[in-house]
């Protein structure tokens, strides 16, 4: 890597799919879910070598902020960015992109976000290093999954003529950035075999996102370049109020990819990669015993007559009885117990919406 690489990890987000041990004030990329480490450690450990923490940025909210500086204190403090307030992700890597280029106007970026997993993680390392080289020739990566099941969950990203240049792993044109299609599309774009799942981890030059961004989403250009013009000065807290809080969510995919020029997809197969998006996304990254069964951070547990169930407590000293359950979810998180079937857990979301219409904000 040269001096110029950096990495960006997205870590605003709130994980309400993963309530309620995911809260407001301890998001899921903050928490130890699948072993010691949280997610954020786990993300900035895959970096590390790649990137000194000097060159690892990090753009999340204040509440979070002093979290993360514990959890990683090699990380310098001037090196998070914060938002005043969620904006999407088009907004977070125009203010990363914009920022970047005020202090190197050469700036390559690996976009990252804090709460995937990745398991082979010299292949992400292959693969991060072989799109560094694609997006010096001003094209936009992205990471592509090969697909390994029918989901309507993620974005797909179709494939087109291999890419003209001496590279160590395949690269493709990208032809077309379709979201999260329906069950039928989905399925149709699974067996054309050259589709990949869109990963939400890109790299680029930050100069190159930019002339994008201003062309397609021009306010938000204008609102990016004004707060990095401020960045290092006094007035950096009332300017970066002022434009980022009329901004409109928008996540980079909708606002930025689907009609982006030179747009370049590698997609990687055997990666190991999950978003842990849900509770049941964790039943594709943990071991489960000889019956099906996956427990995490329950020390505690005993199952009789159960198949294909996660339990998830936060309690060392808790005993977790399951008796004749199949394919369900148990979590305690000490002031809410949460049992649901395993088809359903995506309804999680619900119950927080719920939460939140009903003012019940000691459980958010």
């Amino acid at each position: 890597m040269t001096q110029h690489t950096y990495a960006v990890i997205m870590a605003g987000g709130g994980g309400t799919r993963l309530w309620p041990v995911s809260r407001r004030e301890r998001p899921k990329q903050l928490l130890p879910l699948l072993g010691n480490d949280t997610l954020f450690q786990s993300t900035v450990n895959r970096l590390a070598k790649l990137f000194p923490p000097e060159r690892i940025l990090v753009v999340t909210v204040a509440e979070q902020a002093t979290v993360m500086q514990d959890q990683v204190p090699s990380i310098p403090v001037e090196n998070y960015l914060i938002e005043p307030a969620p904006r999407g992700t088009a907004s977070v890597v125009a203010l990363a992109a914009a920022v970047l280029k005020t202090r190197d106007p050469q700036a390559v970026m690996a976009i990252q976000t804090a709460d995937h997993y990745i398991r082979n993680n010299d292949l992400f390392r292959y693969l991060i290093s072989t799109a560094f080289e694609v997006a010096a020739q001003d094209y936009l990566v992205t990471l592509g999954i090969t697909p390994t099941f029918l989901s309507t969950g993620y974005g797909y990203i179709q494939q087109g003529e291999l890419l003209p240049g001496e590279y160590r792993y395949p690269v493709y044109i990208a032809s077309q950035f379709m979201e999260k299609p329906d069950e039928a599309t989905a399925q149709q774009l699974l067996r054309s075999g050259d589709h990949s799942w869109n990963s939400g981890m890109f790299v680029w030059r930050a100069d190159a996102i930019l002339g994008e961004i201003e062309r397609q989403m021009p306010k938000l250009y204008r609102a990016v370049s004004q707060i990095a013009a401020a960045w290092a000065t006094p007035e950096r807290v009332e300017v970066l109020q002022k434009q980022w809080m009329p901004l409109k969510s928008q996540t980079v995919d909708y606002g930025v990819m689907e009609k982006a020029q030179r747009v370049a997809v590698l997609p990687a197969s055997g990666l190991g990669w999950s978003d842990i998006g849900s509770w049941d996304s964790l039943f594709e990254v943990l071991l489960p015993d000889m019956n099906g069964n996956v427990a995490t951070s329950a020390n505690h547990h005993l199952a009789l007559d159960t198949h294909n169930t996660l339990v998830y407590s936060g309690n060392e000293e808790r005993l977790v009885v399951t008796i004749g359950l199949d394919d369900m979810v148990v979590v305690d998180a000490g002031d809410v117990l949460m049992i649901c079937k395993v088809d359903q857990s995506q309804k999680v979301r619900d119950v927080v919406e719920h939460l939140k219409k009903h003012n019940q904000q000691k459980y958010l």
